[in-house]
């Protein structure tokens, strides 16, 4: 199969609606970051639920955080399909990464993977990062299988740090050093 291309764009409001629509979901909440002990959906950087009432104030300070570099994705025809997310700590060199495709049609059709490595590219050649890592629920197979598959190296696992349907559940760290980064 042949990866599609994708495009990161900066967030736009509506896209933050279809956000909070993809995360009502709960199968994508419990694939993007599960949710809270207290059972809203888990975001970083930002609480999309409230986003919708952001002053533009509010959304210019999100939105151009340093420490957040936050996109849309979108496929070459202009849909909004999902999220990516770097999380930096500009004192270490290093970014948390988080893949979001929200649009369930567009699963397993190669999206989360171009998502990845557009947002890998980020990471490694704009943001001049030296190490980049990612926080996956043991359950979410898919994704461990997709981090691996880009070259991500299993870093430890965070026990039962997950909770998901009643239970706990153990989180993979896998990371990535600038150095293994390979563009294409």
């Amino acid at each position: 199969m042949t990866e599609p291309n994708v495009e990161l764009r900066k967030v736009a409001r509506e896209d933050v609606s279809r956000i909070n629509q993809w995360l009502a979901d709960d199968e994508v909440a419990e694939n993007w970051f599960g949710r809270y002990s207290y059972g809203n959906p888990a975001h970083l950087g930002y609480h999309p639920e409230q986003a919708d009432t952001f002053s533009d104030q509010q959304w210019t300070e999100t939105f151009s955080n340093s420490e957040h570099a936050i996109f849309s994705v979108y496929t070459p025809d202009g849909s909004h399909i999902g999220e990516s997310h770097i999380a930096i700590e500009e004192s270490l060199g290093d970014g948390q990464i988080s893949i979001l495709i929200g649009a369930r049609e567009m699963w397993h059709h190669g999206f989360g993977t171009a998502a990845l490595r557009a947002t890998l590219n980020q990471a490694f050649t704009h943001y001049g990062l030296f190490r980049v890592w990612a926080d996956i629920p043991e359950y979410n197979e898919v994704a461990l299988k997709m981090f691996e598959h880009l070259g991500f190296k299993h870093e430890g696992t965070l026990r039962k740090s997950r909770p998901h349907e009643g239970a706990r559940y153990d989180s993979i760290v896998m990371g990535m050093l600038s150095n293994e980064y390979s563009p294409g």
